[in-house]
């Protein structure tokens, strides 16, 4: 018989339990992650410690940006379920991570890798080291502006690089070459030369003046391409082929032209002094020069003998005399067994290159790699808008307006075979704005707190309305969020707003708030039971939530309970019936916390006070109407 008994209360324990957490994640699906907290807080003090619970105590707390108590949860849920879902190891790491628990992160990193081998949907989550992470959240919002240049024509155009209000670039354009017919037989284009123009901006575009032939020493009749400035613009460093001292091409003994990378000095004005560097070989090649933003080190790409695919990047030290010291590889972490290509380093010293052996997007794609201030740093791929389907490289950005150039072949818009590309980026943003009124009286409610929830759920930002019911958010194009208004003694108020890709656009976001308190009663949500029962379902228990709150907020606040029920069975067994309903009612708010002594009664009133009297036509709706429950205040 004990055990019977046992048994019994353990069931309804559970099942009590159970509706504990379905009532939470009602909260949870509406962003109420303080209400959500303490419900599911209780269903763990009841005994339920289940994945779900556990996972969502940690979801509510991360979503709030508590990350230490996210993690505490997390914690607990991967500890105790070793086959959980790995979104919730993934998470635990960055929550550990983000309260400087390296050390434990590391551990579950090894094992979130493990599962990675075995579990498909474990594959969706990538960890990446700190720095790079935060260099990636901080481009949140930025939007990116491509445009065709003018002086693309028909022919292969690329390499832009700006310096001191000039614009140079490699261009197969040349008019000589084609009435003569000397073209490059790989292409059928004519050889490569240097051009630059004048560059200027207004009205925030850039505009560029005809082009023209860089210099006559340093052009040539066949190819002269990727140039690389000093600071002070008097050394240019840029790709040629091998010729010999007739101006013929040189070749090695397999007949095979190599690339060279040649420097010249700005004397009056004029490119002169032209000169081959010693790291020259004709039996390999080398080429596209860059600069170290120091200029002491110039970066360049070759494929000689002991790299590690087709082309390699290297970086050879210049020294105070002008001397050259040994060329290195960049190693394993930039090279690969294909072709890296098109090295550039900007004034923060961010190595750009072109590569088809990293995750692309087609054939050649531009990535950069902060290797030259970490040895550790990975290599990301840039993403569209700067890769594509095809050959995408030559970058060059100027990192004071965020501006600069990338080369492209097959882009819709595109002039010839290879064209360059400007590029701005700017951070798109709209406004949400609106006023939050109650929604009795239509009047402005000040000292509402409305907060700003991100398309993940996560409360990014919170502000309160002024004395005219006024609020605003500054948030991102193109993104999906809810904006959540709350006050005490009214209901919240949910809204979604979806924003466009328009810049500075404004959303009109209107709130509109249900007083709780209405003359003398608590005004919620018709409370409904089941035919039959007087059971407190889910649903009721969520609108009891608003009952239990504004009881907290008035501490010496009294009521009283009313509770009805519909026309079907007699009038006898109807007054038991609301009874009970009533009882059960105040039951719940007790459970909640509130003192037996501010509920002074709890009574049912049958089939007596019906909303609909509809006799023997009542529909289903009309008897479910006709079950509800009132909330009187009789001392505030």
């Amino acid at each position: 018989m004990k055990t019977k008994v046992l048994l019994i209360i353990f069931v309804i324990f559970c099942t009590f339990s159970f509706a504990q957490r379905k009532l939470a994640d009602k909260f949870f699906k509406d962003y109420a992650y303080i209400k959500a907290t303490e419900l599911y807080k209780e269903a763990v003090k009841k005994g339920n410690d289940s994945e779900h619970v556990l996972t969502r105590l940690g979801d509510c707390y991360y979503f709030n940006s508590r990350t230490d108590k996210a993690a505490e949860w997390y914690g607990k849920a991967v500890s105790q379920y070793p086959k959980i879902d790995p979104e919730y190891i993934y998470k635990y790491i960055l929550t550990l991570r983000s309260i400087g628990d390296y050390e434990m992160a590391d551990t579950w990193i090894q094992i979130f890798n493990e599962i990675q081998e075995d579990s498909k949907k474990a594959k969706n989550f990538v960890l990446i080291d700190s720095d790079v992470f935060e260099e990636l959240a901080s481009t949140d919002g930025i939007y990116i502006e491509t445009k065709s240049l003018s002086i693309n024509s028909e022919h292969s155009e690329f390499g832009g690089f700006e310096h001191n209000g000039k614009f140079y670039f490699s261009s197969a354009r040349n008019t000589l070459n084609n009435a003569l017919n000397n073209v490059y037989r790989w292409n059928e284009e004519p050889f490569l030369n240097i051009y630059q123009s004048d560059v200027t901006t207004a009205n925030g575009e850039k505009e560029f003046s005809d082009p023209s032939s860089i210099s006559s020493d340093i052009n040539t009749k066949y190819h002269e391409a990727s140039i690389a400035i000093t600071n002070d613009g008097k050394i240019l460093y840029y790709t040629r082929n091998n010729l010999t001292k007739r101006k013929g091409l040189g070749t090695d003994r397999k007949g095979t032209t190599s690339l060279k990378i040649y420097k010249a000095t700005l004397i009056d004005d004029k490119w002169q002094n032209i000169e081959e560097l010693p790291l020259n070989d004709k039996s390999y090649s080398n080429g596209h020069p860059a600069l170290s933003p120091d200029n002491k080190t110039l970066f360049f790409v070759s494929d000689r003998e002991g790299g590690y695919g087709m082309t390699d990047i290297y970086k050879v030290a210049i020294n105070e005399d002008g001397t050259y010291g040994e060329p290195e590889n960049l190693g394993d972490k930039i090279n690969t067994e294909g072709k890296e290509v098109f090295p550039y380093v900007d004034s923060e010293n961010m190595l750009y290159f072109s590569s088809e052996g990293f995750t692309n997007l087609g054939l050649l794609d531009i990535f950069k790699s902060n290797i030259l201030n970490n040895p550790d740093a990975k290599v990301e791929n840039l993403g569209a808008p700067f890769n594509s389907g095809g050959d995408d490289f030559s970058f060059f950005i100027n990192n004071e307006d965020n501006t600069g150039y990338f080369s492209s072949n097959n882009r819709d818009g595109g002039q010839g075979g290879d064209d360059i590309y400007s590029f701005k980026t700017f951070k798109c943003q709209q406004i949400i704005k609106g006023i939050a009124t109650n929604s009795l009286t239509s009047l402005p409610l000040a000292s509402v707190k409305v907060e700003l929830i991100d398309k993940t759920g996560k409360i990014i930002n919170e502000v309160e309305t002024n004395e005219k019911g006024e609020y605003s958010f500054e948030v991102d194009c193109n993104e999906k969020y809810t904006i959540r208004g709350s006050k005490p003694d009214y209901k919240d108020d949910l809204k979604e707003v979806n924003t466009s890709i328009i810049d500075s656009f404004e959303n009109i976001t209107d709130l509109s708030l249900v007083p709780l308190i209405i003359d003398n009663k608590i005004v919620i949500n018709p409370i409904f039971f089941d035919f039959d029962k007087w059971d407190i379902r889910t649903d009721a228990k969520y609108e009891l939530e608003s009952i239990v709150d504004v009881m907290r907020k008035h501490p010496t606040m009294v009521i009283k309970i009313e509770a009805h029920t519909d026309s079907r069975g007699t009038n006898r067994y109807n007054m038991k019936l609301s009874d009970r309903r009533a009882k059960s009612t105040r039951d719940y708010i007790l459970s909640r916390g509130i003192d037996a002594t501010r509920i002074e009664s709890a009574i049912g009133y049958g089939e007596s006070q019906l909303i609909n009297d509809c006799g023997r036509n009542c529909t289903e709706e009309d008897h479910q109407e006709n079950r509800r429950s009132y909330f009187y205040i009789v001392n505030q």
